[in-house]
C-alpha cells in the first residue's frame, strides 16, 4: 500500500514540475534527450581551407561557416552527415577522374579533422556508432556523397566508397549524370529516369548497405528508384512541393510513395526550398550568373575551387537575403505529417551549402526548431522521431538488409 502511495506521489510531482517548465526548459530537456542528427551539410569544403579550425567556435557572420564542433555541442546536435559534394561537369573521363579525386580529398579531410580531435568527434560508420558516441559525449560524423558523378560508369566505385565510409549517395545533383536524370537539368530528361548503369547502382547500394538519397533527382528517377530498391530510401535535404513549388521538393504523390517505401524526407532549410525566392534581387541574379559560369568547367585546382566558394560567400555578404523563418520551415513538417504521418520526416539543413534561416542561421541554433515544434503541440516522442528516430530507423533497415545479404552469400 505504501509503495502505491509513493508511486502516486512521484507521478504527481513529475506532472507538477513538468507543468512548471518554460518553453525553453522543455525544449532543452526534450532536445537533449533525443538522438539528434542533421543528414546534410557541405562543411567538408570548409575543412580544405587552411585557416578554418573546426574545433574552434566561430561566431556566425553572413556568408560564413555554419558548422563546427563547439557549435554542434551548443546546438545539441549529436550526429551529422558531412557531404563530399562534387559539381556536375561534362561527362568526360578526365572530368570523372577529377571529381573522384575531389570526393576522395573531401572524405580524407573528414577523417583528418576527426583524428586531430578524437576526444570530441569521431567518424561514424553505423547506427550503433552514433548511439555509442552520443553516450560518450562525442559528435558522430557520418559521411555522405552528394552527386554520384565520381562513380562514372564503374560499379566497383560504389564499393570503394562504401569502404571509405560513405553511408549514403545522392544519386545526382543539378544536372543529369550517368546514373539518372536530375530534377533541374536545363536540357530536361535524358533517360526518363534511371540509366542502365543507374539500374545497377541501386541494387549494389542495397547489397552493400549504402542509403539511397533521392534529393535532386527527377520525379521519374525517383519512381524508378522506388521500384528497384529493396530498402527504404531518404531525401537527405528536401521539402514539400505543395508548400513551396520547387522541382527540388517532393510532390504529394512522391511523399505518399516514399511513405509506402518506408523512407524518410529530411526537411531542408535552404531558403529557396522553404519559400519561393525573389528572383528580382541582385543577389539572386549574381548567384545564377555564378552557377552558369562554373557549371561545366573542367578540372580545377584547390585554389580555384576555393575561389568559387569564396565568390559565392561574398555574394551572401554583399547581397544578404531576407530569409524565411523556422516557422516557415516547420510548415513543411506540418504538411508532411498531415499527409503521410509522423514516421517519415526528419531534418537535413544543407548548412554550409546555402542552408540557413533568419532564426536558425547556424548549427548552434538548432534548438529553435524544437521550440517551434513544441509551440505546435508536437509530443516529445514525435519530436524525437523528427530529430533522428525516423532516419535511424531507415539506416538500421538498410544495414540489416545488407547484413542478411552478406550472410546469404556466405
Amino acid at each position: 500500500m505504501k509503495n502505491i502511495c509513493w508511486t502516486g506521489l512521484f507521478i504527481t510531482l513529475i506532472t507538477v514540475l513538468s507543468s512548471c517548465e518554460s518553453l525553453d526548459q522543455k525544449a532543452t530537456r526534450i532536445h537533449n534527450h533525443a538522438f539528434t542528427v542533421d543528414t546534410h551539410v557541405d562543411t567538408p569544403y570548409q575543412l580544405l581551407e587552411k585557416d578554418f579550425d573546426i574545433a574552434v567556435a566561430h561566431p556566425y557572420v553572413n556568408g560564413g561557416s555554419c558548422v563546427d564542433f563547439p557549435r554542434m555541442k551548443e546546438g545539441g546536435l549529436d550526429g551529422i552527415f558531412f557531404a563530399a559534394f562534387t559539381l556536375q561537369r561534362e561527362r568526360t573521363p578526365e572530368n570523372i577522374l577529377a571529381a573522384r579525386a575531389k570526393a576522395d580529398e573531401l572524405i580524407d579531410s573528414v577523417y583528418s579533422v576527426c583524428q586531430k580531435n578524437k576526444n570530441i568527434a569521431e567518424v561514424a560508420l553505423s547506427v550503433e556508432d552514433g548511439y555509442r558516441l552520443e553516450k560518450e559525449g562525442k559528435r558522430a560524423i557520418y559521411i555522405g556523397m552528394e552527386n554520384g558523378f565520381p562513380l562514372g560508369n564503374e560499379i566497383s566505385e560504389v564499393e570503394r566508397y562504401f569502404e571509405k565510409g560513405v553511408r549514403y549517395i545522392t544519386l545526382c545533383h543539378t544536372s543529369n549524370n550517368d546514373i539518372c536524370d536530375s530534377s533541374t537539368d536545363k536540357n530536361g530528361a535524358e533517360f526518363n529516369g534511371l540509366s542502365a548503369f543507374g539500374e545497377q547502382v541501386v541494387p549494389k547500394m542495397n547489397d552493400l548497405g549504402i542509403i539511397i538519397d533521392v534529393s535532386h533527382i527527377s520525379d521519374s528517377s525517383f519512381f524508378d528508384v522506388l521500384k528497384l530498391s529493396k530498402t527504404p530510401v531518404i531525401a537527405s535535404h528536401s521539402c514539400a512541393r505543395a508548400v513551396c513549388d520547387n522541382p527540388r521538393n517532393l510532390s504529394d504523390k512522391m511523399l505518399k510513395a516514399l511513405a509506402k517505401n518506408g523512407g524518410v524526407i529530411q526537411m531542408c532549410i535552404l531558403d529557396d526550398y522553404v519559400k519561393a525566392p525573389d528572383t528580382t534581387t541582385i543577389g539572386y541574379k549574381k548567384e545564377m550568373e555564378l552557377r552558369v559560369r562554373h557549371k561545366n568547367s573542367g578540372k580545377r585546382s584547390i585554389e580555384e575551387e576555393n575561389k568559387i566558394w569564396n565568390e559565392w560567400r561574398q555574394i551572401q555578404i554583399d547581397y544578404p537575403k531576407d530569409k524565411p523563418t523556422v516557422a516557415d520551415a516547420v510548415n513543411h513538417i506540418d504538411h508532411i505529417v498531415n499527409l503521410i504521418g509522423i514516421d517519415y520526416v526528419g531534418i537535413g539543413t544543407d548548412f554550409d551549402g546555402g542552408g540557413g534561416l533568419k532564426d536558425c542561421a547556424d548549427v548552434s541554433q538548432m534548438m529553435n526548431i524544437t521550440k517551434e515544434l513544441l509551440r505546435r503541440n508536437y509530443s516529445e516522442e514525435e519530436i524525437a522521431k523528427i530529430w533522428g528516430g525516423n532516419f535511424m530507423r531507415v539506416f538500421k533497415e538498410v544495414e540489416e538488409y545488407a547484413g542478411n545479404n552478406k550472410m546469404a552469400l556466405n
